[in-house]
């Protein structure tokens, strides 16, 4: 199993959700792009961290 984690950074708030925008490493394409966060898990985070697993 191959895991990855991603760093975002805030992008723009919306009314009931957060878009984040991915920060790739350096000389690498983003893996995911921009992804949303419900506005009530989000709360006032300007970064989050997501971990993905490949299973197979």
């Amino acid at each position: 199993m191959s895991e990855k984690k991603v760093k975002f950074e805030l992008e723009k708030k919306n009314k009931n959700s957060v878009r984040y925008k991915e920060v790739p490493e350096d000389g690498m394409p983003p893996v995911i792009g921009s992804i949303y966060v419900q506005s009530w898990f989000a709360g006032s985070s300007k970064n989050i961290e997501i971990t993905i697993a490949k299973l197979d």
